[in-house]
């Protein structure tokens, strides 16, 4: 029997985890359901069915527990209250303490109440000693057990939510996005985006995300571009590229004269080859050897025929005499002086 696998999302914009919901068959996308994790019951909502499921990471899935009621959905909204005046409660205890460098961004209490876990966030490097401040909390709420979880500066700014950096309403991350991919400043490279830190840092302080959005289009459409500096021939003569726009396969080329104009890229060619077939049709030019040849060819010499006469060899000019004789004094002065010559050795 196939096993009815639903994705269940516990956040509005958050990841999304597949439960056996086999116990119950009429589940449609956006019911609430209570479902049962490793960190106890959990109230969320089923956002898609999932067709061909793949084979569960630990051996099962866990299973739905029930369809939510009237009552589950008050009592959530209840615990998002008490969620709140917690997090209220832990910023205080924090200032108390005075701990530096840290903040307190939420509070979250599981759908059965065992468990308060407060999300935090820091910017000082290593690890931060929270026992005290876990512990204080621990004496307000003792019915539950009180966990401290760190999380980035992405996370922080998906749950604030605000405008993005860019001007849009909402962020990116607050909007659609479940992951967070890697992000690395060659993205903006290839892309040709400015490098100024205000033009592709976000508001979170890192970089924007948006800069994976196209990364892969620019790279495969840069694999057929030449790159900055090549020469190429233009239909209107040689020259150098100066930019070059992977989107719509144009280049922008300085041609010898000083012009500078667009190009698309199928009306250009490598210089170096089409330089090698000219030189071979045509051979040496005759007004190399003059100086006066502005071609840009090799050297005639260099490309003239081997000539089929035999070469005569000359015989390297012997040994000079007197620099014989000079040696000989050299080595009688130092045998006089009390140091070795050439034949005391």
């Amino acid at each position: 029997m196939t096993p009815n696998i639903v994705g269940i999302r516990f956040q509005p914009v958050g990841k999304t985890y597949h439960f056996d919901a086999s116990n119950l068959k009429d589940l449609q996308v956006g019911d609430q359901v209570v479902v049962e994790t490793s960190r106890g019951l959990q109230l969320g909502q089923v956002a898609q069915i999932v067709e061909n499921p793949p084979l569960p990471p630990e051996g099962s899935w866990k299973t739905v527990h029930h369809k939510a009621t009237p009552r589950d959905l008050v009592l959530r909204q209840l615990l998002q209250k008490k969620e709140l005046e917690a997090m209220i409660n832990c910023r205080a205890k924090l200032a108390e303490q005075k701990i530096p460098g840290v903040k307190i961004v939420g509070a979250e209490f599981t759908f059965d109440g065992s468990r308060l876990s407060f999300l935090y966030s820091t910017e000082a490097e290593g690890k931060i000693d929270l026992r005290d401040l876990r512990n204080a909390m621990q004496r307000i709420y003792p019915r539950a057990r009180v966990e401290m979880r760190q999380v980035g500066p992405r996370d922080v700014a998906k749950m604030l939510g605000g405008m993005g950096a860019c001007g849009i309403d909402s962020r990116c991350c607050s909007r659609f996005l479940t992951d967070f991919s890697p992000i690395s400043i060659k993205m903006a490279k290839e892309q040709g985006i400015s490098l100024t830190p205000s033009e592709i840092t976000g508001m979170c302080g890192r970089l924007r995300c948006c800069l994976i959005y196209e990364y892969e289009q620019y790279v495969e459409a840069r694999k057929n571009l030449p790159k900055r500096g090549k020469h190429v021939v233009t239909p209107t003569g040689e020259g150098k590229v100066l930019d070059i726009f992977p989107l719509r396969a144009g280049v922008v080329v300085q041609l010898d004269d000083g012009t500078i104009r667009e190009y698309p890229h199928h009306e250009l060619q490598p210089w170096d080859e089409l330089e090698a077939l000219r030189r071979k049709s045509e051979g040496p030019c005759d007004r190399h050897e003059n100086g006066e040849c502005t071609c840009g060819k090799e050297d005639s010499a260099k490309t003239r025929p081997v000539s089929s006469e035999p070469t005569t060899m000359v015989a390297p000019p012997p040994t000079s005499k007197r620099k014989k004789k000079r040696k000989g004094f050299r080595d009688a002065g130092k045998r006089q002086h009390g140091r070795p010559g050439a034949d005391d050795l």
